[in-house]
Parts: C-alpha cells; structure tokens; sequence
C-alpha cells in the first residue's frame, strides 16, 4: 500500500479548476486500494471496509489535494441543514453535520456520497471554500442555502459563489413513493414538476439534481453547474446505495467530493 496517487484520477469541474487557488477533486471509485463491495478507492469512514485501506485511500486522495492525510476533513453525515466551520483537522469525534465551510489554507473538505448530491462551493476572490452533502432531506431543509449563509459569514459574497454538483443518482433511477411526493407538494405546489410517474402505479421518479438546482436559482448564487453524472448509472465508477439494495449487498463504499485552498 504504498502506490502513490498517480493512478487516482478524480473529476474535475472546469468553473472550479479556473478558479486561482482553488484545488478539488470529484473522487470516483477507481485508483484504490479496497476489494470486493468496497472497490476501490473506498473513502467512508462509516463503512465496514477494512479501516487500513480506508486511510489509504484517503491518504491518495489527500496527496492529489496537495495536503497531509490527517487534513482532509470528513463529517457525520445526518441529513440535517447543520454547517460547521474547519479551521483545522477535527479535536475528538467528527461533527454531527452535512456542511462544511473554511478560509484556512490546506484544509481538505471532503464530503461522502453514494447518491446523494455532492456540492462544491467555492469564492476564489474572498478565499472561502464549502462542501455540502445534499440528499433529499438536506436539500428540502435548507442545507444548500445554510452553506451559503456561513460562506457570507467568513466573508465570501453569494454572487461570487460557484457551485458545483457532482454524481448524484439521476431522475431515470430514483422511484419514490406516493407518501415522499406528498411531503414536497405540502410544501410547496410547485415541487409537483420535479416528479414523473414510473411504472410502478402510485410511484414516481424524483429528480433530486433539478431540485437543487432550483434551490440554487431561488438562493442567488453567482454561478451554479450540474456536472450531469448519474451514480446508479455508472456502477464502474461510482457507489450507489440505491444499486446496493437492489442487489442486496450487505454493504457499499463512499464516493468522496473535496476541495480546499491553496
């Protein structure tokens, strides 16, 4: 276990990359050092994978960044619209929390998915960066616009925010039940156009990526990019909870989505 990073090859978005400053990466699950379920560049701290291969693959992942191990930064994710701010490697357990924002220089901020929305932000001009971690839960309660507002906090200006969102499972692959669809009409008439019937009667399709888009368009923010990859959909590159289930696997890995200052 001692390959250097070289054979990790992340996404990269263009609208960040152009950014001065600014390094970030869309981990997929190739370049590793996990076998089976967990194959294999495995970065879920939650997951059952072996803990050694874990921090391997985080520790790729962490040089890519250009920053020690120990400074890429995870959460306990919770589908809450709880922010925190890093300001260096976490003291004890990780927080309870599914942002993450800084303007301190080397600190990795690393978000885990396996469906749902991983979201990049970044201010190159005020030198504050966010990650966010955007289910169906975080998005509908608020976790998009929190991570703005605690970016405003540390100086960044919401018109000079770009947003990324990396794989995240796409509408053809995400049926959900009459009782989900309910819940977003309750709230608001208007969420009806981010579902389509499935096959299945009294089922529809939830398109979480136009979702957060929308919740991106009403928050102002200066600039907003779907990267437009399907993590069910791609079982080569990406983890799918969602896969998981229907193949009735005991487990699955983390994607992880980072960025951090220069």
């Amino acid at each position: 276990m001692t390959t250097l990073a070289p054979t990790v090859q992340p996404i990269n978005a263009p609208d960040l990359a152009d950014l001065p400053g600014i390094r970030h990466g869309f981990f997929t699950r190739q370049g590793g050092v996990s076998g089976g379920l967990y194959a294999s560049l495995n970065g879920g701290l939650g997951s059952q994978d072996d803990p050694a291969h874990i921090l391997e693959n985080r520790r790729r992942m962490a040089s890519v960044l250009a920053i020690p191990p120990e400074h890429l930064l995870s959460l306990y994710q919770v589908h809450s619209p709880d922010v925190v701010v890093a300001e260096g490697p976490w003291q004890g357990e990780r927080p309870k929390a599914d942002a993450m924002v800084t303007r301190t220089p080397g600190i990795g901020l690393g978000i885990s998915t396996a469906d749902c929305g991983p979201i990049l932000f970044a201010d190159g001009e005020a030198g504050v960066v966010g990650a966010a971690h955007a289910g169906w839960k975080g998005a509908f309660g608020g976790i998009i616009e929190a991570t703005l507002v605690a970016m405003e906090r540390l100086g960044a200006r919401r018109r000079a925010v770009t947003a990324v969102l990396g794989p995240t499972i796409g509408p053809q692959a995400y049926e959900v039940g009459p009782e989900f669809v309910a819940r977003f009409v309750a709230a608001d008439a208007g969420f009806g156009r981010f579902f389509r019937p499935s096959e299945r009667d009294g089922h529809a399709m939830f398109d979480l990526p136009a979702f957060i888009a929308a919740r991106f368009a009403e928050a102002g923010v200066g600039r907003f990019v779907d990267l437009g990859l399907c993590t069910y959909s791609d079982p080569a590159r990406f983890f799918s909870y969602r896969m998981t289930t229907h193949r009735a696997e005991p487990d699955y890995g983390r994607l992880i989505s980072a960025i951090a200052l220069g």
